[in-house]
């Protein structure tokens, strides 16, 4: 009589086993059952128990349990006693835990045995249940048996709440080949005939041994030129061995990489976390002409080795070594995953080859097209870790990151040089630092004017007629140019593109767009512009230029008709003189200092219309430019000079200021 909780013990359970662990470890008792009697002659049986109720959509039973019968060796006092002690060292020499029947109860609510067995020249039969109290047998009885072959069957029923993900007997029968894989593999240990059928109908067997070493087996295992690699672990060296099959027709399955411990898959994880190569599955043409007809197919790779026999957790759901690579704790999952991908891809050969040859000319395509800042950074950068068909924004986000990572790297040998105060290692180290800083410039100067490219395309598409035969309002183009109701308080200094009107007003110090300069009803400029924020002593000098602009929509010229109130010209002169007669402040309250000769600039952007032209010859007297694209003007009285520019003028004096530098980029 055993004295265990076994319902705190079930409860406990919290290894990354799952529903099909205890499917697993009966079938491995099985064989393990069969090995012992050493007949050569093994069967093991699995019958799939139904829950009786179809699912609407797939009209399939759900899962309730399993039995799986042997001929082996049957539960003789020896077995049984073992059965009954917790962590029994029964079958330690092969692995044994003493543990993993009571996963069972983690999933099932019944666990019973029926077994037969010899008593020297007598067979005896024995069945009981697993308890779930303080038992762990429970209702034994043995009794002398009229058959003549010993063996066993364990019902595992009545499954709890989770449940059982797959339904078909063929996804049944293929993940659990796959979690024992290792033992229909054991060239030294011929495994037994494992067959799956349904409890209700015993012709659907379905021989799991099939699934390999037959004409067009479902696995097949690939020769490996070098199928073992060793790691250090303190001053101790661990040697592990991969085993790599193909997995044909493998539906929604992934190539991973499972980490086996006493012939059993413990973990798996996918491959492509290490090789993203391995993202999708595989294809194998048929022999013949027509490449069209072949299987798919995805790759496992099975990783031996006593390092993961001796780690091996109790629930065998995990190791006891860390996950990640960590220098203070030895060798780590990652570690040996890592490695056993390596293998696995030169496994593949040529298919990987040309999967990652692909993604590189993804990217140079992004970086040549979209991205042509980044092709200086794009050559130092190691891109293996992307997806295989990496989106537009993998690609960004990996440079950004390689970018910053190497500005923080330069930052700090910067730093680090600064606070030397050893001249040799200045003189050696600062002209590496400098080309760094060199490169980071250059690859944001790219990125820069390529952004020119694109804003100089969208102003040329706003100045055309729309689908409704329209042009653009002056408030659209306006926002190209820079945001409207915004000021340099609000605005990011890099928002804005008043290089389209003006190289220099990069360099003004106080904008305001379409915004009051005071009052909210009062007069407004499309844009003011003051080269020097006016609102710190010492900087507030009179001396400083203003610039205004006033935008007209592209062929709007009725602001040149006499009872036209909205008069570019004369709004120009009246924001000149009322910010000379001191009406208005800075957003910071201080008034705006000038003087008889503080210079202003105006200049009015609009279509000069034949109306247009005549305007300014006749009525406000302005003087054509040589290009005919523009005209000018010169009030001496108030120290304004006055321009009056197409958006065609504006257009190709940006592009003409900016050409070299598209050229120089191919992007002209």
């Amino acid at each position: 009589m055993s004295n265990v909780n076994v319902k705190r013990l079930v409860e406990n359970i919290r290894s990354g086993i799952n529903v099909y662990t205890p499917l697993v470890e009966l079938v491995v008792n099985a064989i393990q059952a069969i090995e012992e009697k050493g007949t050569g002659d093994g069967l093991v049986e699995i019958e799939v128990l139904r829950n009786g109720q179809p699912d609407i959509l797939d009209r399939l039973e759900g899962v309730d349990g399993f039995v799986v019968k042997d001929n082996g060796m049957g539960f003789t006092q020896n077995n049984r006693d073992a059965f009954d002690t917790l962590y029994t060292e029964r079958k330690i020499t092969d692995g044994g835990k003493g543990f993993g029947r009571f996963t069972c109860l983690k999933y099932f609510d019944r666990v019973s045995v029926t077994s037969t067995f010899t008593d020297g020249d007598n067979y005896r039969d024995r069945s009981f249940r697993m308890g779930l109290d303080t038992d762990i047998i429970v209702d034994e009885q043995v009794t002398d048996s009229q058959s003549q072959e010993t063996g066993s069957k364990v019902e595992i029923s009545g499954i709890k709440s989770v449940r059982f993900p797959d339904k078909g007997l063929e996804i049944i029968s293929r993940v659990v080949v796959s979690r024992l894989l290792p033992y229909f593999v054991d060239k030294e240990r011929k495994p037994p005939r494992v067959i799956i059928r349904e409890a209700n109908n015993p012709a659907s067997n379905v021989a799991l041994n099939d699934y390999l070493g037959k004409e067009n087996s479902q696995i097949v295992e690939m020769q490996v030129e070098q199928p073992t690699f060793s790691l250090t672990a303190g001053e101790e060296t661990k040697t592990f061995q991969v085993k790599v099959f193909k997995f044909y027709s493998p539906k929604a399955e992934k190539s991973k990489v499972s980490l086996v411990a006493h012939r059993r898959e413990v973990t798996d994880s996918a491959l492509q976390i290490y090789i993203p190569e391995f993202g999708e599955e595989f294809f194998e043409t048929e022999s013949g002409q027509d490449l069209t007809k072949g299987r798919n197919f995805i790759i496992k790779a099975y990783v031996f080795g006593d390092y993961l026999n001796d780690n091996v957790s109790l629930e065998r759901g995990e190791f006891r070594f860390q996950t990640d690579a960590d220098l203070l704790n030895g060798i780590s999952q990652t570690d040996i995953e890592q490695r056993a991908a390596e293998i696995a891809q030169v496994a593949v050969g040529s298919e990987i080859a040309e999967r990652k040859k692909r993604k590189e000319a993804r990217i140079a395509e992004y970086v040549e097209a979209d991205a042509p800042w980044h092709r200086i950074l794009a050559k130092e950068v190691d891109f293996s870790a992307l997806p295989m068909k990496p989106s537009n924004q993998d690609i960004e986000l990996h440079l950004q990151k390689k970018k910053y990572e190497k500005e923080v790297a330069t930052r700090t040998q910067v730093a680090a040089l600064l606070s030397s105060e050893n001249p040799d290692e200045l003189a050696e180290k600062i002209a590496q630092v400098i080309e760094n800083i060199s490169d980071s410039s250059k690859n944001d100067l790219i990125h820069y004017v390529s952004m020119r490219r694109c804003v100089i395309d969208l102003f040329s598409k706003s100045l055309e007629i729309g689908a409704d035969g329209k042009h653009q309002s002056e408030g659209e183009v306006h926002d190209i140019i820079m945001p409207r109701r915004k000021d340099s308080e609000g605005l990011n200094y890099d928002a804005h593109n008043l290089w389209i009107l003006d190289e220099r007003l990069n360099f003004t110090s106080y904008v305001s767009s379409d915004k009051p300069l005071e009052a909210a009803n009062s007069d407004r400029t499309d844009i003011t512009v003051y080269n020097r924020r006016v609102a710190f002593r010492g900087d507030n000098e009179a001396s400083n230029p203003i610039t205004i602009f006033e935008f007209k929509r592209p062929q709007r010229d009725d602001f040149a008709d006499p009872s036209s109130k909205e008069d570019p010209v004369q709004q120009i002169v009246r924001y000149v003189n009322q910010i000379r007669e001191g009406k208005f402040k800075t957003p910071t309250g201080r008034d705006i200092l000038v003087n008889g000769t503080t210079p202003f600039y105006g200049y009015v952007v609009c279509d000069l219309t034949a109306k247009v032209k005549r305007w300014l010859e006749f009525e406000q007297q302005f003087t054509p430019m040589p290009d005919g694209l523009g005209w000018f003007r010169w009030f001496g009285n108030i120290s304004l000079y006055m321009e009056v520019i197409s958006w065609t003028k504006l257009l190709r004096d940006a592009e003409m200021r900016n050409k070299i530098f598209f050229n120089k980029l191919g992007i002209d």
